[in-house]
């Protein structure tokens, strides 16, 4: 047996058969269940990308006609709020903390470090799909910096060495099972 795609885990914790996998009947669920709140355009784009990891363009039109918005007042409010994507993310989503703080205790050489490591650039992801590379201007861990987040868990006083054993502790594998 050879297992060629693993669970993968959403950065938010919902268990996705592979990341990107959505169906229109998804996003219609999503909004069906949250268009009678009020500013229901928010948590709906919350819900969607906590399902699937990612807000589909696909995605847009369904919420903006069920709002009765256009696409353009609902694209314009995803683009807005940074934390709202619209690609599929690695499995691990680094943000690097780029505050004075952090700069100040090595955080530039450390986050020079880390785009080499996975050899991507912020917003990007790694070609393996297990990291994606985000700024962040503060984590609110200024007395611990240069800090990162890895999905939810924040990691102070890190170094390049720290970063690549736990880089190594993330990255999964293929198994190939006989």
């Amino acid at each position: 047996m050879h297992i060629s795609e693993p669970i993968q885990q959403h950065p938010g914790g919902a268990t996705m058969p592979g990341i990107g996998d959505w169906t229109p009947d998804m996003i219609r669920d999503e909004v069906n269940a949250l268009k009678h709140k009020p500013g229901a355009l928010l948590p709906i784009l919350h819900a969607v990308q906590n399902r699937i990891g990612y807000i589909p363009e696909g995605a847009v039109g369904i919420i903006a006609e069920a709002l009765q918005q256009t696409r353009a007042e609902v694209h314009g409010v995803i683009s807005f709020y940074h934390h709202f994507r619209t690609r599929p993310v690695g499995s691990n989503v680094i943000h690097v903390c780029r505050a004075e703080a952090c700069q100040s205790m090595g955080g530039r050489a450390l986050e020079a470090h880390i785009k080499t490591r996975l050899g991507v650039d912020y917003h990007g992801t790694t070609a393996d799909n297990e990291f994606t590379l985000e700024p962040v201007y503060c984590l609110g861990n200024c007395a611990c910096a240069p800090s990162i987040r890895v999905n939810d868990d924040i990691h102070g006083r890190m170094t390049p060495q720290k970063f690549d054993r736990l880089a190594d502790r993330l990255t999964t594998a293929t198994l190939d099972i006989r």
